[in-house]
C-alpha cells in the first residue's frame, strides 16, 4: 500500500462538544458532503480517497496540457447551483464561484435553427412558436416553486415529501415517456427535441417510462437558475468542500486505497462512497442479507464514452447562437435520438450516438489560458454500450460536423478516455456508467433497493452515501446528506 498523504489542519474545538466519529470511504462530492456535514456538527471527521486528488468524478486538471483546465468528469452543473446540501454549507463561501453562459442548453437541429433553452420561461417559449403555450403549461407549475420541487426530489421517494401538493403536481408530469409526451403536447420538432434532450440526462432512451421527469425538471432548472460551470474547473467543487471540513478540523489522506474495512481507524459512523460493486468487494464487510441482496441485484447502465478537444478557435456551429451555450444537445431529432440510445442500450454502438458537449469556456474564458490565441477547451462524450472501449472520437466528431461543418479543422489536440479508462481513474464509473447505476425501471426510484432506509446498510454505524443510492447521479451532494443525517439521527438514538 502506498504511504498516504494527508491534506488537514489541526483539531480545533466545536463550540457543541464532538458528538461521534466518522469515517469517510471515498472524496467524490457526495462522500465530501457528508463528511463536511457531519464536521460541522462536531463529529471527528477522516476522509480516505485511492487516487492523488480528492473530488472523484468531479475533478480537473491540465489534461490537454499546460494552461488548460479540463474537466475529467462532470462538467454542467444543474443540480449543483440548487443543491439545499451546497446552500446550507455555504460552498460559495469556501471559494466556489457558479458561471454563467448566456444559454444554459442548446439542440441544434439540421436545415433550421437550434432550439435553444434560456434562463427564461417566458423567453424560451417565445421562440418555440406555435409550441410555446404547450411548453409554457407543461413547465409554469414546475418553474413556479421550483426550490420546493428540488426539496422533494433530491431525496428518498419512500417518504413523505416536503412539499406534498407540489409532489402530486409534479407526479402528473413524470411517470410518461418523454417522447411520447413530447408528441403528444408539441407540434414541431425543436419542442420535442430540447424536452426530450434534457431526458437523456437519465441516460436511457426518452421513450422509457418516467425520463419525462428529467426533461422537466433539467428545463425548469435551467430556466430558473441556469445550467452553470464552476469558475476555474469542476475541481473547484470538491476543493470548497474539503476546506469546511478541514477548517472544521477534518482530515483529508488521498493515495490511500481502502480495500478491508480493519484499514479504517474506529469510528462511530463508516460512509461509503461507492458502488454497490465496490461494497461487495471489500474485506470486512458484514453485510445485512436484505443489503447484500441489494447490492447483487444492482444493475449497471448506458456507458459514456468521452473525447476533450482542444480547438484553435470555438466550434463553428451553423446557428451561431449555440456558440453561447454552457451544454450542447447533439443528436438531431428525436427519432434519431431515441435509436441511438436505444442501441447503446442494447449493447450495440450507435453510428450516429448521442454526443453531450460542454463550452465551458462560454462561461469561464480560463479554460485555456496562456495557450495559442483563441484555443478553447472543449468537453464531450457519447453513450456507448456498457464497456465498450471502440474509439469514438470519429463517431463524436462526425456528429458535431452535422451542425458545426469545419469542427475537424480546428482541432489541434484531443485526448479519448474509453469507459475502461474512465472506471481505471474512478472505479465508480462501472462500464463508463456515470449514474452510479441504471435508471432504467425501478432503479430510478428505488436506489438501491425497495427501503425506506436506504442509506443504510443494515449494519449498525455502516452507510451508503454514493449516487447509487437517493437521488442517484450529479453533482449535488445529496446522497452524502441523507447518509450523514442517518448517523447523526442513529447515533442520537443510542442516546450518546
Amino acid at each position: 500500500m502506498s504511504t498516504p498523504h494527508t491534506q488537514s489542519a489541526p483539531l480545533s474545538p466545536s463550540p457543541q462538544g464532538r458528538t461521534g466519529r466518522a469515517v469517510v470511504v471515498g472524496s467524490g462530492p457526495n462522500g465530501l458532503t457528508a463528511a463536511a456535514l457531519l464536521a460541522r456538527r462536531g463529529w471527528d471527521v477522516e476522509v480516505f480517497e485511492r487516487n492523488a486528488m480528492i473530488g472523484g468524478a468531479a475533478a480537473s486538471s491540465d489534461l490537454l496540457g499546460p494552461g488548460t483546465t479540463v474537466d475529467l468528469g462532470a462538467a454542467g452543473h444543474p443540480f449543483g447551483v440548487v443543491s439545499p446540501a451546497f446552500r446550507e454549507l455555504e460552498l460559495t463561501e469556501h471559494g466556489l464561484e457558479w458561471l454563467h453562459p448566456e444559454l444554459p442548453m442548446a439542440h441544434p437541429l439540421e436545415g433550421r435553427p437550434a432550439a435553444v433553452l434560456h434562463r427564461s420561461l417566458e423567453q424560451t417559449a417565445r421562440e418555440l412558436h406555435g409550441d410555446g403555450h404547450a411548453w409554457t403549461a407543461l413547465h409554469r407549475p414546475i418553474v413556479e416553486h421550483l426550490d420546493r420541487h428540488v426539496e422533494n426530489i433530491l431525496g428518498p421517494l419512500l417518504r413523505v415529501p416536503p412539499h406534498l401538493t407540489d409532489m402530486v403536481r409534479f407526479g402528473l408530469r413524470a411517470p410518461w415517456p418523454a417522447s411520447a409526451l413530447g408528441r403528444v403536447l408539441f407540434r414541431d420538432e425543436p419542442a420535442r427535441a430540447l424536452f426530450a434532450g434534457s431526458a437523456v440526462h437519465a441516460v436511457v432512451p426518452p421513450g422509457s417510462p418516467l425520463t419525462s421527469a428529467f426533461g422537466t425538471v433539467f428545463g425548469a432548472i435551467g430556466m430558473t437558475h441556469g445550467w452553470p460551470v464552476a469558475a476555474g474547473g469542476t475541481g473547484s467543487i470538491p476543493a470548497a468542500l474539503a476546506s469546511i471540513i478541514t477548517a472544521h478540523g477534518g482530515r483529508i489522506h488521498v493515495g490511500q486505497e481502502i480495500t478491508d474495512l480493519a484499514q479504517l481507524p474506529p469510528a462511530d459512523a463508516v460512509l461509503l462512497d461507492l458502488t454497490p460493486r465496490q461494497v461487495l468487494a471489500l474485506e470486512g464487510v458484514d453485510l445485512a442479507p436484505g443489503f447484500a441482496r441489494r447490492m447483487r441485484n444492482w444493475r449497471y447502465g448506458t456507458g459514456s464514452s468521452k473525447v476533450d478537444y482542444l480547438l484553435d478557435g470555438p466550434i463553428p456551429w451553423t446557428d451561431p447562437r449555440v456558440a453561447g451555450a454552457g451544454t450542447v444537445h447533439v443528436a438531431g431529432t428525436v427519432a434519431e435520438l431515441q435509436h441511438a440510445e436505444a442501441e447503446a442500450r442494447a449493447g450495440r454502438l450507435p453510428d450516429r450516438p448521442f454526443v453531450m458537449v460542454c463550452q465551458q469556456q462560454a462561461a469561464d474564458p480560463t479554460r485555456a489560458r496562456g495557450v495559442v490565441a483563441d484555443s478553447t477547451v472543449v468537453w464531450t462524450y457519447a453513450h456507448v454500450p456498457a464497456g465498450c472501449d471502440t474509439p469514438v472520437d470519429g463517431l463524436i466528431e462526425a456528429q458535431i460536423e452535422r451542425f458545426a461543418p469545419g469542427f475537424r479543422d480546428r482541432i489541434l489536440r484531443r485526448v479519448a478516455s474509453t469507459p475502461s479508462i474512465l472506471e481505471a481513474w474512478n472505479p465508480n464509473l462501472i462500464g463508463g456508467d456515470v449514474a452510479g447505476g441504471s435508471m432504467g425501471g425501478l432503479q430510478q426510484v428505488l436506489r438501491p433497493g425497495l427501503t425506506f432506509s436506504p442509506h443504510r446498510t443494515g449494519t449498525p454505524g455502516l452507510y451508503l452515501c454514493s449516487s447509487s443510492t437517493p437521488p442517484g447521479g450529479g453533482v449535488h451532494g445529496m446522497a452524502g446528506y441523507w447518509a450523514a443525517r442517518a448517523a447523526i439521527q442513529d447515533l442520537h438514538d443510542d442516546g450518546r
